[in-house]
């Protein structure tokens, strides 16, 4: 076998350390020249494992492959928490090294553990990592009666959340925070968000939440289309049946990339990534202010990953990466703005632009002309009252046209001309 090519064994270890271990995993560790870990990890292991020991440099996935070329030709082994292919170092070394390249002698993950504890069927429980997450990541998850796990990044994330609960509205939730889980020193805390006042403890926690939203506390939905209140606003807002229009055109799938360009409050951003957690998306806002607010909604919401571009299009889309759809809430009359986000899609790609104005409506019924797609109307009126009596108030009617990038697509015309 080629020397560089040599399988990198990964395994994982529990708090029950070396003892917990399965006979192939202290095997491995044995023969090996080189153990790579965490400093904890590391600790585990006891005097007869012979191997340099060498702990991750931070930061580590960048000095991942330097790493491994480093010790080309000796048998390594890599020592990580738990089961390392869920929310581990798996991931990162199948990316860089190649899957095919690992050999994986996992462990019973902290999940599987509290699962264990807590008598819940594992496939029925929705995990949350804050490791290396911005917190706001477990805004997206609350819901009345959903029941949560969440991987703490340490000591000081049971209150951190807890402090989120309370902001949230979700104060009365029940939490409890399970140390050391499958180890001798396992230990169990509870109380609720409202009353959490516990010092840290120990920094190997899992937190289980009951969602429990108090009185009042404003009720979101899995679906596209938030109320409007759910945002901080200016006016320039995509509304709520509008907007579950809009998200129904665009037509998210898990792991897709959407540029919101003209993104206003960030709306149409924020709901693509709550369709799905490995969602991706771009704000695209001139203004500074609106850009910052688009940030705020984003945490609020529970989707921080969302990237927000503060510049105009079609300049500022340059660098982005090539999106999946595009929606274009704002600025269709941008000279060239249409034909860069056409020429961004890859065959198969969407492309969504909502207006009200009569100039951009043409434009748009232009666009349909010549590739297609759907051009519809979208009028919603609301009861209101007029005098005693109620009556209809019109909304400004919105136009909006889609399509789908076909295969084999030739270079958009400029503007003006025919096929």
């Amino acid at each position: 076998m080629n020397p560089a090519r040599l399988p990198v064994t990964v395994v994982g270890i529990g708090a029950d350390g070396w003892d917990g271990l399965a006979t192939t995993g202290q095997d491995a560790l044995r023969s090996a020249e080189v153990v790579i870990g965490g400093p904890r990890q590391l600790a585990l292991l006891p005097p007869e494992c012979h191997a340099e020991r060498v702990p991750w440099p931070s930061p580590l996935r960048p000095a991942v492959p330097g790493l491994f070329a480093a010790h080309t030709g000796r048998r390594v082994c890599v020592l990580a928490s738990g089961d390392p292919m869920f929310f581990g170092i798996g991931r990162t070394l199948a990316e860089e090294l190649g899957a095919e390249r690992l050999r994986v002698l996992p462990h019973p993950s902290s999940v599987s553990y509290a699962c264990a504890r807590l008598g819940r069927p594992l496939e029925d429980t929705e995990v949350i990592s804050l490791v290396g997450r911005p917190l706001a990541t477990l805004a997206r998850s609350l819901y009345p009666g959903q029941r949560l796990l969440v991987l703490s990044a340490g000591a000081d994330t049971p209150a951190e959340v807890a402090g989120l609960l309370r902001d949230r509205g979700f104060g009365p939730s029940r939490m409890r925070v399970l140390e050391q889980l499958g180890g001798a020193r396992e230990h169990t805390v509870e109380g609720t968000a409202d009353g959490w006042a516990r010092p840290p403890g120990d920094p190997l926690n899992v937190i289980a939440v009951d969602c429990v939203p108090a009185a009042g506390t404003p009720r979101l939905s899995v679906a596209p289309g938030l109320p409007d209140t759910a945002y901080e606003h200016d006016g320039q807002l995509t509304k709520r049946h509008v907007r579950a229009a809009t998200l129904a055109a665009l037509a998210p799938a898990p792991g897709e990339l959407l540029w919101d360009i003209g993104s206003g409050s960030g709306s149409i951003a924020v709901e693509w990534l709550r369709a799905h957690r490995t969602c991706r998306a771009f704000s695209v806002e001139r203004d500074p202010v609106r850009a910052e607010r688009i940030g705020r909604n984003a945490a609020v919401l529970g989707v921080p990953g969302l990237g927000v571009i503060t510049g105009a299009a079609p300049d500022a889309l340059a660098q982005l990466p090539t999106p999946d759809a595009v929606f274009v809430g704002g600025g269709a009359t941008a000279p060239g703005l249409l034909e860069a986000c056409w020429s961004a899609l890859p065959p198969g790609g969407r492309l969504v632009a909502n207006t009200v104005t009569l100039e951009s409506e043409a434009l748009l019924a232009d666009w349909y002309r010549r590739h297609g797609g759907e051009l519809v109307r979208i009028a919603v009126a609301h009861a209101a009252p007029v005098g005693g009596f109620t009556g209809w108030r019109q909304a400004m009617p919105v136009t909006q046209w889609s399509a789908v990038k076909p295969a084999g697509n030739p270079a958009e015309p400029a503007l003006g001309e025919t096929r």
